[in-house]
């Protein structure tokens, strides 16, 4: 299948159950209830044909609202929406997501995942069960998850015997994830990033600009860019509709080799968000 806008085609990811997901999506991270119904109006009117929501943004129902009255063919937008910690366990799984389909307000779900592993827990192995019950009812397309390491992908593929299609996590020049993804490269699991633009602190970096003044692109161009070069899914989000719009405006140009190496060069291993170890928010 192929994603189009009404000026290109989207470029495409075959995830490892054979559906296919859109390489560049929008994200809605941080962006208010009251503001998504716009804010996803504009993504989809600029050409987005993905997008990222989860529960704990409390902004599914704004999100389905948009996606629903923009009067798309519901197979041509790719929707994903994401179980918070406090809900992890086969039950609680279950009841999680038909509340996040209610908000939603979509017969099916294209890719459900786990926001983050919370191991400490120990309950990402039952409630990913739960997310193969789902798949195999119809109700959601694809299954993966959010913010695992490598250790808590091994113990999930071994003790569930099913690999994830996608692992989303934090990356970014800065945060560049080379073992994380090379993992994923030999067990077919899509890498997806999130803040890939590295929530802005990027847009000034020295590389970053000297690279958009060569291509004649801004900084954001230039980092998505790099993104979707290196085969990853990317989420940029935006509340204001030129930097949505431009955002998405990334297929007519490619960065050379060089620049490539001098933008991967950038990677210092320096997370802006939380250690997927460590966090444990919403547990109960």
């Amino acid at each position: 299948m192929t994603f189009r806008s009404e000026t290109c085609a989207i470029p495409s990811i075959v995830l490892n159950d054979g559906n296919v997901i859109p390489q560049l999506g929008f994200g809605v991270f941080q962006v208010p209830p009251d503001d998504v119904l716009p804010v996803v109006t504009a993504a989809l009117e600029v050409g987005y044909r993905s997008i990222d929501t989860a529960a704990i943004y409390g902004n599914e129902e704004g999100t389905g609202r948009a996606i629903r009255e923009f009067g798309l063919p519901r197979d041509e937008v790719y929707v994903t929406t994401k179980l918070w910690n406090s809900e992890q366990g086969y039950d609680s799984t279950l009841r999680a997501f038909d509340a996040s389909m209610q908000r939603l307000g979509l017969e099916y779900l294209d890719l459900f995942l786990i926001h983050w592993p919370v191991a400490q827990a120990d309950r990402y192995i039952d409630t990913f069960r739960a997310f193969k019950a789902l798949k195999s009812q119809g109700r959601i397309r694809s299954i993966g998850v959010s913010n695992f390491t490598l250790p808590d992908l091994e113990r999930l593929i071994g003790e569930t015997g099913e690999i994830p299609v996608v692992n989303q996590i934090e990356l970014h020049p800065r945060l560049a994830q080379r073992e994380l993804r090379a993992f994923h490269d030999n067990n077919a699991i899509a890498t997806e990033a999130w803040s890939p633009l590295g929530q802005g602190t990027l847009l000034d970096d020295h590389t970053i600009v000297s690279i958009a003044n060569e291509v004649d692109r801004t900084p954001a161009q230039v980092i998505i860019r790099w993104h979707l070069q290196l085969g990853i899914i990317v989420i940029p989000k935006s509340v204001t509709p030129a930097r949505i719009a431009g955002n998405f405006d990334v297929f007519g140009f490619e960065l050379t080799p060089e620049q490539m190496d001098a933008i991967n060069a950038l990677d210092k291993g320096a997370r802006i968000g939380p250690d997927p170890a460590m966090f444990t928010a919403g547990l109960v």
